[in-house]
């Protein structure tokens, strides 16, 4: 059993920044390939960005990648996801996950997810 606890989202401005963050507890953190979703109302949970257990490879979205940043701490058991350049289309609610079996970018490759956290983008 993991468990995860997102935080950081928030009510921001076009072109402003935030810093996600999910604690992970349960399981060996280190062996655990990780990855951030999100869901805008009435649309499906897509991905964002996912990192390998160790932090030596990382996968973005087209739609984040140059503006997003995912980054873990194996020795807080936190994953992180920078936010930059934050537009109005990025408003959704952000899940932290951690993967059990199946590609990367898809919400049923991974067993656990976190509770969310709102991130709303004013214009």
């Amino acid at each position: 059993q993991v468990q995860l606890v997102e935080s950081g989202g928030g009510l921001v401005q076009a072109g402003g920044s935030l810093r996600l963050s999910c604690a992970a507890s349960g399981r060996a953190f280190s062996d655990t390939f990780m990855g951030w979703f999100r869901q805008a109302p009435g649309k499906e949970r897509d991905f964002v960005a996912a990192i390998t257990s160790r932090g030596g490879t990382t996968y973005y979205a087209d739609s984040v990648k140059g503006r997003f940043t995912i980054s873990r701490d194996n020795t807080k058991n936190t994953v992180s996801l920078q936010m930059n350049s934050l537009k109005p289309e990025d408003t959704a609610v952000y899940y932290c996950a951690a993967k059990g079996y199946g590609t990367y970018y898809y919400p049923t490759a991974y067993r656990y997810w976190g509770q969310g956290t709102q991130v709303t983008v004013s214009s």
